[in-house]
Formats: structure tokens, sequence, C-alpha cells
């Protein structure tokens, strides 16, 4: 017998269920989140972590469909973006001064949630969020019981050079000038979307309007473009991932949702992983399907939403 369809909610509404409020990091450091309570009987806990540029309200649908499938749910804005504040110069400039800084923040974000939720305990992420959770992985920092992560940022789209070249030019790039500079242009107008931006992340029209609306509604949560600090911090950290038998050494199972038509990170880094992990799975979309899967259009989302339900009723059954 077909499950009746889940009602759609109002993804520019903060559900009435959920409660934003913000966690202290170990240094004083505040991060915004929000959470959604446990059913009863309560499914398990996932925390989710956004991309660079990100914040959570993109992914309200997602996390409220999870919340109503009875997960209690946590997701929050990393250092440094979105409501969770600016590391750089200007307001829309994403800057970090190294990646071990949202590993840290992860690894005590994830012991104190952990110990105030109901397990089993998921750790799901998108794009730059998946990079962050498997350099916790790698350095065993977290103990999730599964891992779920939406076309992670295991490398970056680019020119099919090396690692360390790559890495070369964006130090270079922070020698003569500032690290915390755009690595790239934005727009000819500053504050203005770059008019094809949306060809890159959905191809459905309103799930890309309502980020346009919220970054309306809350200014502080708009972003522009990464620094050359982050972008050779970034190059410094995939050559972490990239070295041999660390990803070989996370035994936890991964699913990675990831589409080949992806034109901001590396599709093939991600089938790489899938191969290295122990526990690795990977669900492939094409044409169909741009970077941000979970934004997609209903026959594209649904699909990946019922493949990472089954997974995790498979590797992460609900306690008794």
């Amino acid at each position: 017998m077909d499950q009746p369809a889940l009602p759609k909610i109002d993804r520019r509404a903060i559900p009435a269920r959920a409660r934003e409020s913000s966690w202290e990091a170990p240094d004083g450091y505040a991060l915004r989140r929000i959470d959604w309570p446990a059913g009863a009987p309560p499914r398990g806990s996932i925390l989710f972590l956004p991309g660079r540029g990100d914040f959570y309200e993109k992914y309200l649908e997602t996390l409220d469909q999870w919340n109503r499938a009875g997960w209690r749910v946590t997701a929050t804005d990393w250092r440094g973006q979105a409501g969770s504040g600016r590391l750089g110069d200007d307001a829309v400039t994403g800057h970090i001064g190294d990646f071990s800084q949202w590993v840290d923040d992860l690894t005590a974000l994830w012991s104190d949630w952990k110990a105030a939720t109901p397990g089993p305990h998921i750790l799901a992420a998108h794009s730059m969020g998946g990079h962050v959770v498997m350099r916790a992985l790698v350095a065993h920092a977290v103990d999730p019981d599964a891992v779920v992560l939406s076309a992670p940022m295991l490398g970056m789209s680019g020119p099919p050079l090396p690692l360390f070249l790559l890495q070369g030019v964006a130090k270079l790039m922070c020698m003569v000038g500032k690290p915390t500079r755009p690595a790239w242009k934005w727009s000819e107008k500053p504050g203005e979307i770059p008019a094809r931006r949306r060809d890159l992340l959905s191809h459905d029209g309103e799930r890309y309007a309502d980020e346009l609306w919220w970054r309306e509604k809350r200014p502080e949560l708009v972003m522009g473009p990464g620094s050359w600090g982050w972008v050779e911090r970034a190059y410094a950290s995939s050559r972490v991932l990239e070295a041999k038998g660390a990803l070989e050494a996370v035994h936890v199972p991964v699913l990675m949702v990831s589409t080949s038509n992806d034109k901001l990170v590396s599709h093939p880094a991600a089938v790489r992983a899938a191969e290295r992990l122990p526990q690795g799975e990977l669900v492939v979309f094409g044409k169909e399907a741009h970077h941000e899967i979970l934004r997609e259009v209903d026959a594209v989302r649904d699909q990946a939403m019922a493949a990472i339900a089954e997974f995790l009723d498979r590797v992460a059954p609900a306690r008794t």
C-alpha cells in the first residue's frame, strides 16, 4: 500500500515546531542553529551542515521532512557564514584561516549534540559541509552511525591539474595580495547575484527563488565569493583527503548523492571516494540535476530523498 504524500511546507517560513538559537564553541564564538524536536518514539537524530555560502533556511523543506519522518533534526551555519558572522574584511566574502577551524567546531558541536539527542546519530551535509564532515571522519573526531552527503566538495570543479600545483597558484595569490580578498568576480554590481547562477544550482525556479527571498528578508545571510585564503586552504584540505589510506580508514557507512552535471564540485572525486571508503555508496544523477540535488525539481529530489531514507533504514535502524 502506498504511503500518503507528506504535505508540502512553506519554504519561506520557519516551521512552528522548529526553534532557532545559537551554540557557543569552546572559544566563545557563537554559531547560529535550528532544532526540531524528536518524534515519539524518536527515529533517531540528524545533524545537518550546509555548504559554502549556504544557510540552513535553504534546506527547511528537507529538514522538516526528516523531522516528520520521526527524526530529531539540528542544522547550523558554519563559523564565518550566514548568521554566524564573517571572518574576512567585508560582509560578503567568505574567508577562513584554515579548514581545521571548522573541523574543531564540528567536533565540539558533535560531542554536545550527541549527548543531548537520541540515537542512532546521523551526520548529513551538502557540498563544502560534506568536505568538512569527511575531514572530521578521517581525523576520527566524530563517530556517527551513518553519513549522508549531498554533492560533497571532495574536489573542486576546475582545471585538471595536480592539487599541489593548484594550491601553489592559490598560495602565490595570497602572497601578492590580501588572502581575504575575493578569489572570483561575483557581479559587476556589489551585492547583485550573477545572472547565470541558477544554471549552476537547480532546475527548479521556485526553489531557487526561495533562496533569494530569504536573502532579502535576512540580509545577514548574503555571501558572495570565497577569498583567496579560502581557496588555498580548500586545496590544502583536499590534499589531506587524497592522502593514501585516509578515506580507507573511515569505516562508517557513507552515502553520497552526486551528479555528473555538477559544475561547482568534482563528481569524479565523489566516485573515487565511494570506491575508497570501505562502506561507501553512491547515487548518481546526470543532466537532470544541478549541484543542489536536495533543492531540485520534485522528480529528482524525491528520488534522492527516497534513496537516503532507504540507506538510513538499512544501515541505522531505529533503536528499540
